[in-house]
């Protein structure tokens, strides 16, 4: 009955543009599903990453491969509004370099060719408190974020899940953590690196502790470097990328990779990839009512969390069959309904009602 339940509620969330709640789909289904039955689904008990493997997994099996690119980033859905808890509080935006109240959420996503498909998440829950530099209480997470970067991966390990790369933007870019993927998980990466990063251009300058700036040094056409650094005990390639931003001024990225066979175009090609995964979290915020739910508890907030991205797997595979962009989607649905709205507002409207204006 529960994944019954989770099937309407999914479509729910695509279909609709307002707030999402029990009585109003209750009231969609003509109260064929009573709006009590709706919320009890809601906080009978927290669904979890595991539970989405399980919704993922049948598409996953199809399209997996040993060469599959898994994409690690993280996100704030706002909720200015809503009751500040353990897991709508405030959190740290690096994109915008201030706080903001909402959820926190960090997602990997399995990338193909055609399929981006969310397959393990975390909320960052802060259910403790600690005292900032001016002595005020803040909420805190037991978790950093790189030890839910690592969780994520090891469960995509633990789920037999075939892949080769894994993809992440400069916060995930610690020693640490190319450590974790390179030799616990026997994975490659390709990570960005801050611009002061330093690097020593040999092993024996690795030794000797001679290690420079990555700004500064010298990169002549689309070239790669071999490369070490600091707490790795192998090397790495190196490549300096230079792109136009929508503003046409210029970018620079520098992205390292532990797989020493790679070309520069491979390592550019295949990073590219990671921006699917932007275009995940905006369109599960946009197209699958994210953001949309009044719920008021933890229990019930993270439920529609996951029924958010259980909806998102529903529009990727109505992409893939229709060839058409979830945004393109969501505007199909909505013009229908502004049709049937339009219709039933004739039927509501008395003649005496009527404007006759003449702009002949």
């Amino acid at each position: 009955m529960k994944l019954k339940i989770l099937d309407i509620y999914t479509d729910y969330l695509i279909s609709s543009f307002g707030f999402t709640t029990a009585t109003g789909l209750s009231k969609m289904l003509n109260n064929k599903l009573s709006h009590d039955k709706i919320t009890r689904f809601l906080s009978s008990k927290e669904f979890k990453s595991k539970d989405l493997w399980e919704i993922a997994k049948p598409i996953i099996r199809r399209i997996e491969s040993d060469d599959g690119v898994i994409a690690i980033d993280d996100s704030i859905e706002e909720k200015p509004y809503s009751q500040e808890n353990e897991l709508i509080c405030w959190h740290y935006d690096h994109s915008k370099a201030r706080s903001l109240k909402g959820i926190n959420f960090i997602t990997a996503a399995y990338i193909s060719t055609d399929f981006t498909i969310p397959i393990s998440y975390d909320l960052v829950r802060k259910t403790e408190t600690k005292l900032n530099k001016e002595g005020k209480k803040i909420r805190h997470s037991s978790l950093s974020k790189n030890d839910r970067y690592c969780n994520i991966l090891k469960s995509c390990v633990q789920n037999n899940l075939a892949f080769k790369y894994v993809l992440n933007d400069v916060w995930y870019g610690s020693a640490d953590n190319m450590n974790f993927v390179k030799k616990s998980l026997k994975k490659d990466f390709i990570m960005p690196l801050k611009k002061n990063r330093k690097v020593a251009l040999s092993e024996t300058d690795k030794k000797n502790g001679r290690y420079v700036k990555i700004e500064k040094l010298c990169f002549e056409g689309n070239i790669s470097k071999k490369v070490y650094l600091e707490r790795l005990d192998f090397p790495v390639i190196l490549i300096k990328q230079i792109f136009k931003n929508g503003d046409g001024s210029s970018g620079v990225l520098y992205l390292v990779t532990s797989d020493l066979d790679l070309t520069y175009d491979q390592i550019t090609t295949i990073y590219k990839k990671r921006w699917k995964v932007e275009e995940f979290h905006k369109s599960i915020k946009n197209n699958a009512s994210l953001a949309k739910s009044p719920t008021k508890i933890p229990l019930t907030q993270a439920n529609h969390f996951f029924a958010s991205m259980c909806a998102y797997i529903k529009l990727e595979g109505i992409s893939i069959n229709r060839n058409i962009n979830h945004f393109a989607i969501k505007e199909s649905i909505y013009i229908v309904a502004l049709k049937n709205a339009y219709q039933k507002l004739k039927k509501l409207m008395t003649k005496d009602l009527r404007y006759n204006f003449d702009f002949a």
